[in-house]
């Protein structure tokens, strides 16, 4: 089995030193559809500004690492079944 990159998020670079994460999923006119701002800190740190309340890390070290962060977020809500939650029966008062 490949592993394929997940064909709903793109990281666009828009400058040297700033990109966009868009999520394909929305239209192109749709606010909804950029995902977060990714802006080039040093060589080795990227700083992320989040369009959506997603509980990431604000700084990386390269865009592509933000990029690859947002596709397991979202690739993980589908990984498997749900969790049973085991049910007791209720306690017994005398």
């Amino acid at each position: 089995m490949s592993a394929m990159p997940d064909p709903r998020f793109e990281l666009r670079k828009i400058t040297d030193t700033e990109w966009l994460i868009l999520d394909h999923r929305y239209a192109p006119n749709d606010s909804r559809q950029t995902v977060a701002c990714v802006y080039q800190v040093d060589a080795v740190e990227v700083e992320v500004v989040w369009l959506r309340d997603l509980p990431l890390a604000s700084c990386y070290m390269s865009a592509a690492d933000v990029l690859e962060d947002v596709q397991r977020f979202h690739g993980s809500r589908r990984a498997g079944r749900p969790v049973p939650i085991p049910h007791l029966p209720p306690l017994a008062t005398a």
